[in-house]
Parts: structure tokens; C-alpha cells; sequence
């Protein structure tokens, strides 16, 4: 299924639910775009970077793996969810996470209009990773599953239990590939 074009629907979301605030004239104050491919754990999110030598910039970026195999609706929930942190930190010059602005807001646009849910966690399905490793204690059994092999590693509970709080190489946690269960 195509991606639909973000921008008109920002244009939509800005002139219903922020008075328009979200631009200059017709230009947005902050980009919006999808994102490359690698964003896989969020559905989107919102930043603003300034380095010493240029001018800030913010931008709102969407997760192309996560939200094309879902309906429009939950796009549109995602985006209406970014544009209000967009708004909080460049409209109303507040840092705040989902705080009482964010939810306020998020009141506002879901009382306006009944064509989506804005929320502070989405329940969009994400796909299951498996893990690569599973990360194992030698004393007391405890399978962990890890993306890597981590040297150095020791099992927090036998340590807190056998050594005090203490790390201890009798703790060192041994790694067995994820395709071979115990």
C-alpha cells in the first residue's frame, strides 16, 4: 500500500485543531516527512536540534515500517499525536512531555472530531522481534533475551541474593543462540 503524502493532512490537522499556528503563511515551522526505514519501534516522533552554529529546526518524522501495513486513521493519529508536542514546544514555548498541555490539547481535538483517537500510547500492533541470544545465568537459570552478546555481564539477582549487591564472575552470564531451546 503507498504511503500517503503527510503534508496536506498536516495542512488539514494545523488549520482544524491549531488554529494554524503550525505555519507561517503556508509554510510549516516544522518538517514533516516518513521516515527512512529504520524507525521500528515508535510510530513517530517529535524533535527540535540546534547546534552552536545554525538555527533550529524541528521535525516531526512518522515510522514507514510500523504505519503503512495500518489504516489511514491510525497515520492520521500518529501525526495529529506529534503536531501537538510540535505545538507545545514551538507554539506555547513549553518542555513538556505528555503533560497537562499535551493532554488539554489532546481533549480539545478528540472532543472536535470522531474520525480518530489521539492518545498518549498507541495500540498499534508492532511485529515481535526475536531475540538473537538468550542470556542465561549459571545459578539460577534465569533466560534473558538480548539483540547482542554483552561481555562482562553478570545476573543482578544472584548477585544481589549470593554476593551482597556485589558483581561476581559465578554470576557471568553464558549467551545460547535463540534458535537453540533449552
Amino acid at each position: 500500500m503507498p504511503l500517503v503524502p503527510l503534508l496536506p493532512l498536516f495542512h488539514d490537522f494545523n488549520r482544524q485543531h491549531f488554529e494554524e499556528s503550525l505555519t507561517v503563511g503556508s509554510k510549516p515551522i516544522v518538517s514533516v516527512r516518513w521516515s527512512d526505514g529504520r524507525l521500528r519501534k515508535t510510530a513517530g516522533f517529535y524533535r527540535r536540534s540546534q547546534s552552536f552554529f545554525e538555527k533550529p529546526r524541528s521535525e516531526i518524522v512518522l515510522s514507514r515500517p510500523l504505519l503503512q501495513k495500518l489504516p489511514q486513521i491510525a497515520i492520521e493519529s500518529t501525526l495529529c499525536h506529534e503536531m501537538i508536542h510540535a505545538w507545545i514546544d514551538l507554539v506555547l514555548h513549553v518542555r513538556e512531555g505528555h503533560g497537562r498541555h499535551f493532554h488539554s490539547r489532546m481533549a480539545a481535538i478528540n472532543a472536535a472530531q470522531n474520525r480518530f483517537e489521539v492518545s498518549v500510547l498507541h495500540q498499534f500492533p508492532l511485529p515481535v522481534e526475536l531475540p538473537k541470544w538468550w542470556a542465561v545465568c549459571p545459578k539460577c537459570g534465569l533466560r534473558t533475551p538480548y539483540k547482542r552478546r554483552v561481555t562482562g555481564v553478570a545476573c543482578r539477582q544472584c548477585c544481589n541474593t549470593y554476593h551482597g549487591g556485589c558483581w561476581n564472575e559465578s554470576c557471568l552470564l553464558t549467551y545460547e543462540a535463540a534458535g537453540q531451546e533449552a
